[in-house]
């Protein structure tokens, strides 16, 4: 294999190993493809970072780890947030138990309660046979909501019940049940405007809001993004069975200065990507598509009030991950409406890149 790939035992760099570990891959479910078997404790597999602000997560995350305490994760799509949770329940006293997932907006309404508390046969058209609910699937170990803003308002005041409580009703059931779950919540909204909204149940909104982290954008920890694109380079040369030479320093420094509005999760793309299209094992700017994407800092060259105005609301959103409404949304910074952002952006013929 050419070239020599960064790694967190031999980076003398990294004090603390469990800043920069390798990912594994868990094993599938037994059940469902979002429930883990019980993990070992141990060093946290997937997260790579050494800058202060990363730093700061993790000194959160042992603060809160080894309680009982519900934790809400914050920040932008794509900054890490189910690692983060992953890294708290293996820390945690429930480490041999389940950990449990549930995005919240991956789901239809209609079934969201039926994954969530489970379902008794005959509960709806289709239930043939009864079902568990993600809190007993996790039950003694972690449950992972993300998108919790997305919850069904319906829905808010029966999780609210199993969070204070202990205590659910399947859905075409009677009896109530107990369970012994650590909830942890995600999301990147802001919450405090969806409860001002009434989007949000205020009482729901403190009862999850124990204990906040706030992650980091990729653009606030640029520091890590050597650390990180050496990481994913050995992760998928190892997975793509390709060989991969080190980053030459002029792609690093592009990789440094981009903005990732996408953050990790874009930034993990552009690796495979480059890697896949890469013919001689040397990542090119070629190979990483970036040609197109504004670095750091950089100025719109537009001359019409339109095409200045253009490049500004793109600059905007991309700081804010295309996030319109709540306190850090793009509206808020450009000083408009929520509505009105949208009309201009309809106007100008401004639509996010899938």
């Amino acid at each position: 294999m050419a070239g020599t790939f960064w790694s967190p035992e031999t980076d003398p760099r990294l004090g603390r190993p469990d800043l920069a570990v390798r990912t594994r891959v868990d094993p599938p479910a037994t059940i469902r493809p979002a429930v883990t078997a019980a993990e070992p404790a141990g060093p946290d597999e997937g997260i790579v970072g050494d800058s202060p602000a990363w730093r700061y997560v993790m000194f959160r995350v042992d603060q809160v780890a080894t309680t009982m305490a519900t934790v809400l994760l914050l920040g932008d799509t794509g900054t890490g947030k189910e690692v983060v949770a992953r890294a708290i329940h293996r820390r945690s006293r429930r480490a041999n138990g389940k950990f449990v997932a549930l995005n919240c907006s991956a789901l239809p309404a209609g079934l969201v309660e039926s994954e969530l508390f489970g379902h008794e046969r005959g509960a709806f058209t289709g239930a043939h046979a009864s079902q568990q609910g993600r809190f007993e699937l996790a039950h003694r170990g972690t449950l992972f909501l993300d998108e919790i803003a997305e919850l069904p308002l319906e829905l808010q005041p029966k999780l609210l019940r199993a969070l204070q409580e202990g205590q659910f009703d399947r859905l075409g059931s009677s009896r109530s049940m107990d369970v012994d779950v650590r909830v942890i919540a995600a999301t990147n909204r802001d919450l405090t405007e969806d409860v001002r909204q009434g989007r949000f149940r205020q009482d729901l909104f403190y009862r999850l809001n124990v204990f906040p982290i706030t992650l980091p954008t990729l653009r606030e920890r640029r520091e890590d993004i050597p650390l990180l694109v050496n990481h994913l380079i050995a992760r998928f040369s190892r997975s793509l069975r390709k060989p991969v030479a080190p980053v030459p320093p002029s792609v690093m420094r592009q990789l440094t200065e981009y903005d990732w509005p996408g953050n990790i999760r874009e930034l993990e793309n552009v690796i495979q990507r480059a890697i896949i299209s890469s013919s001689d094992g040397v990542p090119s700017l070629q190979d990483l598509s970036l040609a197109t994407a504004r670095p750091a800092g950089a100025r719109s060259t537009g001359t019409t009030l339109e095409s200045v105005e253009r490049e500004h609301i793109l600059h905007i959103l991309g700081m804010t991950g295309w996030r319109i409404e709540g306190a850090r949304g793009a509206a808020t910074l450009l000083g408009l409406k929520p509505s009105t952002l949208r009309s201009r952006l309809r106007k100008l013929g401004i639509q996010r890149s899938v």
